[in-house]
């Protein structure tokens, strides 16, 4: 009887004359055991970003698609998909697989070596790899029904431990606040950044996927879909980067309203991405391929980021400024933008913590305020809100600082007037006595939409002096709001 072509399979999956990849006519010739038999990663960016990992044996490269890569840790086991048999050119295959045929994307090497067979049934391969990235022991085993016997589905599992001070990726990394104030005097001992008119966000990146969470911790990954491809430009690495998501108006500014179209503000129906595009500008590193930096220096920190090279669609590492505060803040005005924040060269990076190594020096005063009721408008508001009352959480409970009636779009009336009306109460959330003009005709709500507002200065009274409404922030609760002094 004839030897089955191992090939036939591949052979029918592709056309010489359509693709790149190697389609030989015959089938394998098999050598026997190979005594250093090969390895492969390569790289493929198809309609997900993968890892196509292959074995030399019996005269092809038998192949597993793994959609996280090996897996660092051997707490960790990683899908690995069994694909058809390769032919041995493929090794050393790259390039550019045309779109609309089978597996179209581009192909790289991620790595290449020699393996030591340890086991090899239908059911489990056992292997050590001696490659350029990947050393050590791993095994791959069917998963699925019956046994798993027929099935596509297999698992790879690490079967050493991980390197020395090696380190999972964290869950949760709440953001370092920075403390309002002033220039530094000792200027070169501090870094000048921009101060962005955005959220925060603390971008999670492995395996190809990348999840993004507030400075409340809100997974709001899916309100940001053009971010996922920052995950496949970085391939496996894994990181932790902190950063500010913002958008541009219609004079390509950088502006917190146009951001608010993807806040939860948006009208249903509109398009995410129609909406208004956003850029990630990542400013810090936390985490880098198992090693935790939040004890490193926030010089070091800095230039770790600098060589990940973070340039995309959607995603920048904008630069920073050792020492010219001056200048710094110059550049901020001239460009339109909030102020900087001023980071001393040797600070930690300290999580959910306010530090005074972190200093944010605004050109335009602002402040997050928590809404406790509303007054109607009339005119053309009539139905809606005229003036929201705003307070900030004191010792004793919400403390009023004010109303604002400017600053408001008609979509944004519109949404205020719906969420507010939902959260109606019969009685003031508010700690402190209101001015009788205030509360007069008020609606009072529970206090739990969370809203910022640009003003002139604090009154004697402690009151907002002409406040303009910039938006909401659903980033953030009503814990998370303070007097900025």
């Amino acid at each position: 009887m004839a030897e089955k072509d191992r090939l036939a399979r591949y052979r029918a999956m592709r056309s010489a004359d359509r693709t790149p990849e190697p389609v030989p006519d015959d089938a394998p010739v098999t050598a026997g055991d190979e005594v250093a038999p090969r390895f492969v990663i390569q790289e493929h960016h198809a309609r997900a970003l993968h890892w196509d990992f292959r074995l030399e044996r019996d005269g092809v490269l038998v192949s597993w698609a793994i959609p996280k890569g090996l897996p660092p840790d051997p707490k960790q086991n990683h899908l690995a998909v069994h694909t058809e048999d390769h032919p041995l050119d493929y090794a050393t295959f790259e390039g550019e697989i045309p779109a609309g045929e089978y597996g179209g994307g581009s192909v790289s090497i991620w790595d290449h070596g020699t393996y030591e067979l340890e086991k090899w049934t239908d059911r489990e391969v056992k292997v050590v790899l001696h490659g350029t990235r990947s050393q050590g022991r791993f095994v791959l085993f069917r998963t699925g029904g019956d046994g798993g016997k027929r099935g596509r589905d297999w698992m790879i599992h690490r079967m050493d431990p991980p390197d020395p001070g090696w380190r999972p990726l964290p869950e949760l990394v709440p953001p370092m606040l920075a403390t309002l104030g002033t220039l530094p005097s000792d200027d070169d001992e501090w870094a000048y950044e921009m101060k962005w008119d955005g959220v925060r966000l603390v971008l999670y990146v492995a395996g190809g996927r990348v999840r993004a969470l507030t400075r409340n911790n809100r997974d709001v990954t899916s309100n940001y879909p053009e971010l996922s491809a920052l995950a496949a430009s970085v391939g496996v690495r894994q990181l932790v980067i902190d950063g500010e998501v913002v958008a541009v108006d219609a004079s390509g500014r950088i502006s917190f309203g146009a951001l608010q179209n993807r806040m939860h503000v948006a009208r249903p129906g509109k398009s995410l991405l129609a909406s208004s595009p956003v850029t990630y500008l990542a400013f810090d590193l936390l985490h880098l391929d198992g090693t935790p930096l939040l004890d490193q220096p926030y010089v070091e920190r800095r230039r770790l980021l600098t060589e990940l090279n973070l340039r995309g669609p959607h995603w920048s590492s904008p630069p920073h400024f050792d020492g010219g505060g001056r200048d710094a803040v110059a550049t901020s005005r001239a460009q339109g933008l909030e102020g900087v924040v001023a980071k001393r060269l040797t600070s930690k990076y300290v999580p959910g913590k306010r530090s005074r190594d972190w200093v944010k020096v605004k050109n335009v005063r602002t402040q997050e305020v928590v809404v406790g009721g509303w007054r109607p408008g009339a005119g053309r508001r009539e139905g809606r809100v005229g003036s929201l009352l705003l307070g900030i959480p004191g010792p004793d409970g919400l403390e009023y600082v004010g109303h604002v009636g400017t600053g408001f779009t008609e979509a944004v009336l519109d949404e205020l007037t719906a969420r507010l009306r939902r959260a109606q109460r019969k009685t003031s959330p508010f700690v402190t006595t209101l001015p009788r003009p205030h509360a007069k005709d008020a609606h009072w709500v529970t206090p739990q939409l969370v809203g910022e507002v640009a003003f002139g200065e604090w009154t004697d009274e402690g009151f907002l002096r002409h406040p303009s409404w910039r938006g909401l922030r659903t980033d953030k609760t009503p814990d998370d709001v303070t007097r900025e002094s």
